[in-house]
């Protein structure tokens, strides 16, 4: 990395990560054994933990930012982020990992909401025709009849209204 940035001003002593730094450090071994001391990790490590995760993340906005920079955008990709990462293999593949994660999700929220849009429109449209769910339609008489009704003849192209089929000009 290049030489780190000054932190702005406005960031100075504000800690961005507090409750998953303390659930970080806990989760690996951070708490005290001793009777006399409180639970959980000390308030200046978390701070120290939370402005070292704050710079590296900063720091790598900004390489992204150079590479896109380079490329002559004005819009940070993803692949700004994989370029700027490209010498650590770990973090790369964890990316790309998390990455291809999200990509499944999205295919699945994506079959769930079209899942859900078929079955409300087959439900609105056996509604709107008075069709219940075995296949039975009410006719008005209040008879329920098996099947789907009147069947209304598919009409072919070849088809004219009469139901002839029309003639066709055959160049000899």
């Amino acid at each position: 990395m290049a030489e780190p940035r000054a932190r702005a001003a406005r960031q100075k002593g504000q800690m961005n990560f507090p409750n998953e730094m303390r659930a970080f450090l806990s989760g690996h071994g951070d708490r005290d054994a001793h009777p006399y001391c409180p639970q959980g990790p000390l308030q200046e490590t978390v701070r120290v933990l939370d402005e070292v995760v704050t710079d590296y993340i900063l720091e790598m906005c900004h390489e992204a930012a150079g590479v896109a920079n380079y490329a002559r955008r004005q819009k940070v990709k993803v692949e700004d982020f994989r370029f700027a990462l490209r010498r650590d293999s770990h973090k790369l593949g964890r990316v790309q990992q998390l990455l291809q994660m999200d990509r499944e999700l999205k295919d699945a929220r994506k079959i769930f909401d079209q899942d859900d849009d078929q079955v409300a429109t087959s439900k609105k449209v056996a509604e709107e025709l008075d069709v219940s769910v075995d296949g039975t339609v009410e006719t008005a008489t209040g008879k329920k009849s098996k099947g789907k009704g009147k069947r209304v003849a598919r009409r072919d192209s070849d088809a004219t209204e009469d139901g002839a089929p029309k003639k066709r000009k055959v160049d000899v």
